[in-house]
């Protein structure tokens, strides 16, 4: 049936009356509806009016009110302040290494010696000032073996923070033999929120003095960086926390024991190089892990042998600095490459050293650091990270080139030269057939596009690299960004070379 049949029209002269009911409950909504108006415009005047108040951050950027943005500034080496642990005693032969490293009024902190420096103590221009930390006898300390200097050292942190210097985001503790690289430093810090309680710093590589220590905490010696919200924190615990924990051994120890009552995690960082070792770091350096690098501890101590043989630990550090000083983030980064027309393998650390492998061996087994070290204290392992055997017989090592010169070139990249060393004839007693191409190489040259430090902000992934040509004595390598879909995957063989590590396990 049509609707249209239900259709009544009302009539023309027909006026519709509203209830009065539907008029008061009418009035009644418009004057509560003018009531919430009316409250919600009073408690909103006082915040717009007030520039200062922030109601909103996204990112880097402030909305401190309707009619001002403040866009926050990328963090750079003026927003961290140094706390360098330091004695009275070590200084003369320890302020060397700040020469390589720190920059006047440029970079900002001090130096906290345990006593005033003797008068006749001259201080250079490239080192920091010094300031004298406070008396600690009051403080308990019972660790029978320790020494009673870390708990002046872990008060470092509270002392800085109340100098109250302004425009202070981190503070960064370390020792008087650490070598910082702080452009390095600024890119890993730039990558978190300042704002937010952060405590970043890497562990030892010792499993022993993990174990012993703690594998939640940052050491000291390669570097503790702690955001300001944290050290605001943590200054305010930190004396009594000093005393609850009077029976451990180091200062780093007690500021990781402090940070967990505060229930902030350590985020580990594998730029921070602790270098808990004997011998040589040369292998570990070789494949240094896809993180920039930020700091090297235990420079001024004997156990720790050159980077570069046949140079004394600063002349190895200072030729390090200056491939540092024209691509800071690419330094020491690890890449590897293939010449098959020869069968060689090829491990860059790039401003640092090349490995040459007369055969071939697969990526993973090429990735991993030759052990030219032992532990801290004397022990073959474990290490936290795996390692490959460094052979003693001659055709099981690889050739080794060190950094001999680097170069900036006006296409916006670096040429780098790295050559064997002349008192080490260790390469030229292998006599087999493969070596004798790869010991004719002397001098290896690598080409490669500057490192932006937005690259550590991405997923990390090591670069690839290629092998130009080969003429003469000289080998030329390039290294690029991975191409989409590529890997560096050698052919395949029953056998990578007589002395490929995985064949030891089989």
């Amino acid at each position: 049936m049509s609707l249209l049949k239900h259709y009544v029209p009302l009539p023309n002269n027909l006026k519709l009356v509203p209830n009065l009911f539907t008029i008061s409950m009418i009035k009644s909504f418009l004057i509560v509806i003018c009531l919430v108006s009316s409250i919600s415009l009073i408690s909103f005047t006082p915040h717009f009016s007030n520039s200062n108040a922030v109601t909103n951050k996204l990112g880097n950027i402030k909305v401190t009110s309707k009619e001002s943005i403040v866009v926050e500034e990328e963090t750079n080496t003026s927003h961290i302040l140094f706390g360098i642990g330091g004695s009275a005693k070590t200084w003369k032969n320890r302020s060397r290494y700040f020469g390589l490293w720190w920059r006047p009024n440029v970079t900002r902190g001090f130096v906290w010696l345990d006593e005033k420096p003797h008068e006749n103590e001259p201080w250079t221009e490239t080192s920091p000032y010094y300031r004298v930390s406070q008396d600690t006898s009051k403080f308990e300390y019972t660790c029978w073996f320790g020494d009673r200097s870390a708990v002046r050292i872990a008060r470092i942190v509270k002392e800085s923070f109340e100098l109250g210097l302004t425009n202070v985001r981190w503070f960064v503790m370390g020792d008087d033999d650490t070598v910082f690289f702080t452009e390095n430093l600024v890119a890993v810090l730039g990558k978190y929120d300042h704002n937010q309680m952060y405590y970043i710093g890497g562990n030892s590589e010792n499993v022993e003095v993990n174990a012993g220590g703690s594998y939640n905490m940052a050491y000291g010696g390669g570097g503790i960086a702690i955001s300001y919200p944290l050290a605001a924190e943590l200054v305010k615990i930190l004396d009594s926390c000093i005393n609850r924990y009077h029976y451990l051994f180091a200062s780093d120890q007690r500021i990781a024991s402090c940070v967990a009552e505060i229930g902030v995690p350590l985020t580990k960082e594998l730029g921070f190089h602790q270098m808990d070792m004997q011998g040589s770091p040369r292998g570990l350096l070789a494949a240094h892990p896809v993180a920039p690098l930020v700091s090297l501890h235990h420079l001024d101590v004997y156990i720790v042998h050159p980077l570069i043989p046949s140079m004394t630990q600063f002349d190895s550090i200072k030729k390090l600095i200056e491939p540092y000083k024209k691509d800071p983030s690419r330094t020491m980064q690890h890449t590897l490459c293939y010449d098959l027309n020869r069968n060689w393998s090829l491990s860059v650390s790039w401003g640092n050293s090349v490995q040459l492998y007369p055969w071939i061996m697969n990526a993973n087994e090429l990735g991993l650091p030759m052990q030219t070290f032992k532990s801290i204290i004397g022990s073959e392992e474990p290490f936290t990270f795996n390692t490959r055997p460094n052979y003693v017989e001659p055709c099981k090592r690889p050739i080794e080139y060190f950094l001999d010169q680097v170069v900036g070139l006006q296409n916006g990249e670096t040429l780098t030269s790295y050559s064997t060393i002349i008192d080490n004839d260790s390469n030229k007693q292998c006599e087999k057939e493969n070596y004798k191409g790869a010991l004719a190489i002397h001098m290896v040259n690598v080409t490669a596009p500057i490192l932006s430090p937005l690259v550590w902000r991405q997923a990390p992934r090591r670069q690839c690299c290629e092998v130009i040509n080969g003429v003469g004595s000289e080998l030329h390598i390039r290294i690029r960004s991975c191409n989409q879909w590529e890997s560096v995957t050698a052919p395949f063989y029953d056998k990578y070379g007589d002395f490929a590590y995985f064949q030891r396990l089989i």
